[in-house]
């Protein structure tokens, strides 16, 4: 690294610090559930002249958007890079977000580049249709690409998409390569840098920051993509799918090289970091994760100082984002840690340093000395030629051994392994497998069926030669892999065999927890959603006055928190095609909701809902003043969930300290609404569990 990047690197560093210690903890006074100052806080007063200034703006660039949609709705792929631009300024302006004088003048700047933007695109426009009329392809893109998308001198760019969780645009910052071309062809790495906490880092100061700012790591030769990562929360959830979806998005429209994508980050996205790289580790080259945190009970205690008194369930749901627990899947992703020497958020990297050394991996952990928290000149050059040298050997692409584990099928691949299902969730699982000497030795444990995919291309053998696979030494059946030297098979567990899955048969209707259907509650909320609101009519009027005040509570909730508009539909106007491209979020009982009522009807929840009695097993709980809380396959459609009375679990305590976001409630739960919602919980919750694997009662 030369001189002036170095100086670059640590006049950033000192500016990252700066942003960041003053959105640190405030100790023991966010350790009062009671006291819960508001997160995002309330911005500044905007001037009536500056209002009327920007509304009449906005009017404008709205009005230009809908004419180019309506007019061209081939360019519905283009619009989020303006429409980002428009709701930034639109938000911080009705939700009270300017947070300083300079974001006006800053959102102003935004509408005009959104201004630029609807030009350009009205000239391509113009142009394709020229170049039609004279039977030319413009670069055979449909729909054009406009110019301002392929490069960009500053090497700085700001863009969108649309999330498939609730269809709001999105934004993300681009960092280019220097003198990139979009049309040679090559073939680039991409670094994915998850960003640090900021409670005042609303979408309008997330896109000027990132049209001004090349960020801690830039290298000549690749993409940075800056995820928003749907504003504080650790990219969880909806903010990891926001990540997930924005390096698709760049892998759509730049040349990237799927074998060269890291994950780097540092304080709150130190702690993204570790997770990425724990759950998708097969995906990336290398990760970096900086300070922050990566579990939460430890964290919590010597950080935040907080006395804990988890539920039993609390502490299995921690399970899913205690990195530590992961170390193992480590083995596939080349790891260069970082702390400060004297940072306190050191501790992150000491806790996953130990998880490895107890696995026989030394963490490499670079540190900055006599260094707080921040990222130390000399540790980042060296950083950076580590990340450098690892980009040069690329992605492993078929290890012939791999070592996985998982506790939820939620994170359930290994290269060319899947974990198809497990005998019980939120217990570890793990799988070691080896392709040797005409073999495929797989020792499992906690799993009950497994996929081998071996791609198309990747036979590691002669076409003709054929293996005998084995699973906790028992099977030996010979395979042969197809003629485009590419092996899929699935093997099931009957007893203390393994049989294989036929795959010319017609899927199971067996009900079985499986990838992206087994829950928790929070995992509804990643991926498409509808809030049905009820409007029928209930004798239990408590109850539909606490599930109206929680559905409030939860559209507001999903925009402040993150950052989008929860799609909320009555139930008299649910259709079949909701059921199939939606998760529905049900509120009231299934007295007042009559989709609620539908799915209850079926008789194929193991739970009793009437207008006298909420029925568990042996336990009885009176209709007047309980509800229930609960996650389950959708009864009308199998492929998604219904969720009754619940958006995410963790609520505005959790606001306050990243490693508190985490699930707080499991697969159902019995709400005794006459205690009021707090900080906590929506409630007292009088009984509470997992389903089995197969979505029964434990």
């Amino acid at each position: 690294m030369q001189l002036s990047q170095l100086a670059f690197v640590f006049t950033i560093a000192i500016l990252l610090h700066a942003t960041n210690s003053q959105v640190l903890s405030d100790g023991p006074k966010d350790n009062m559930p009671d006291q819960v100052r508001r997160v995002p806080p309330l911005g500044i007063e905007v001037s009536p002249e500056k209002r009327e200034q920007l509304e009449t703006q906005l009017q404008l660039l709205r009005d230009k958007i809908d004419e180019v949609a309506a007019d061209h709705p081939g360019m519905a792929e283009r619009l989020p890079d303006i429409e980002i631009l428009y709701r930034a300024v639109h938000d911080a302006l009705e939700y009270q977000e300017f947070f300083k004088k300079g974001e006006i003048e800053e959102a102003l700047s935004l509408l005009q580049l959104a201004e630029n933007r609807v030009a350009d695109l009205e000239r391509d426009l113009k142009l394709s249709k020229v170049a039609k009329q004279a039977g030319k392809e413009m670069e055979n893109e449909h729909p054009p690409m406009p110019a301002w998308l392929k490069s960009s001198r500053s090497r700085l760019m700001v863009r969108g998409f649309r999330s498939k969780i609730d269809h709001t645009v999105q934004p993300y910052g681009l960092v280019f390569p220097k003198n990139y071309s979009h049309k040679d062809g090559k073939r680039y790495r991409l670094d994915v840098w998850f960003h640090g906490r900021g409670e005042t880092m609303s979408e309008n100061g997330f896109l000027s920051q990132r049209r001004k700012k090349m960020g801690v790591f830039a290298a000549d030769d690749a993409f940075v993509l800056h995820p928003y990562g749907r504003y504080s929360n650790a990219f969880k959830f909806a903010g990891e799918v926001d990540v997930l979806e924005a390096i698709e998005h760049v892998r759509e429209n730049y040349h990237i090289d799927d074998d060269r994508i890291s994950v780097r980050g540092f304080s709150m996205g130190g702690a993204a970091c570790w997770q990425f790289a724990v759950h998708y580790a097969d995906r990336w080259f290398a990760a970096n994760p900086g300070a922050g945190f990566s579990e939460t009970p430890e964290f919590l205690r010597f950080f935040q100082k907080e006395t804990l008194t988890p539920t039993w369930y609390e502490e299995k749901l921690w399970q899913m984002y205690d990195c530590n627990l992961w170390a193992t899947n480590l083995f596939h992703c080349p790891t260069v840690a970082y702390s400060g020497e004297d940072d306190i958020q050191k501790q992150a990297a000491d806790i996953m340093e130990s998880a490895l050394d107890q696995l026989g991996v030394k963490l490499v952990h670079v540190i900055g000395p006599k260094t707080g928290h921040k990222y130390h000149p000399d540790a980042a050059a060296e950083v950076a030629d580590r990340i450098d040298g690892l980009a040069k050997h690329g992605r492993d692409t078929l290890p012939l051994q791999i070592d996985f584990v998982t506790y939820t099928l939620k994170y359930n691949r290994m290269h060319w392994l899947t974990v198809d299902a497990l005998s019980e969730h939120w217990k570890k699982a793990t799988v070691s497998g080896k392709i040797s000497d005409e073999r495929i030795d797989l020792q499992v444990s906690n799993v009950e069926q497994v996929t081998i995919e071996i791609p198309p291309g990747s036979w590691p053998y002669h076409i003709t030669e054929s293996v005998k696979v084995f699973v906790n030494d028992a099977g030996g059946d010979v395979v042969r892999p197809m003629s485009d030297r590419s092996l899929r098979l699935t093997l099931k567990r009957q007893g203390d065999d393994w049989v294989h899955v036929d795959r010319q048969q017609p899927p199971t209707k067996e009900l079985r927890k499986r990838h992206d259907l087994q829950g928790p509650i929070d995992d509804a909320l990643m991926d498409s959603f509808i809030f049905v609101r009820p409007t029928g009519n209930s004798k239990n009027k408590a109850v539909t006055d606490w599930a109206n005040g929680e559905l409030e509570r939860a559209i507001e909730h999903w925009r402040r928190h993150f950052r989008g508009y929860a799609r909320v539909k009555n139930d008299t106007d649910i259709t079949d095609e909701d059921m199939q491209s939606a998760n529905l979020i049900l509120w009231g009982d299934p007295e007042n909701n009559m989709v609620m009522n539908k799915v209850m009807a079926t008789g194929r929840m193991p739970i009793t809902w009437t207008r006298d009695a909420l029925k568990i097993d042996d336990n009885e709980y009176a209709a007047s003043d309980h509800a229930l809380i609960a996650i389950y396959p959708n009864p009308l459609h199998p492929d998604r969930y219904v969720v009754f009375n619940s958006s995410f679990t963790f609520r505005e305590f959790a606001y306050l300290n990243n490693a508190r976001q985490v699930p707080k409630l499991p697969d159902w739960a019995v709400v005794d609404i006459r205690t009021p919602p707090n900080s906590l919980w929506p409630g007292k919750i009088v009984d509470a569990n997992f389903f089995d694997e197969g979505w029964q009662l434990k």
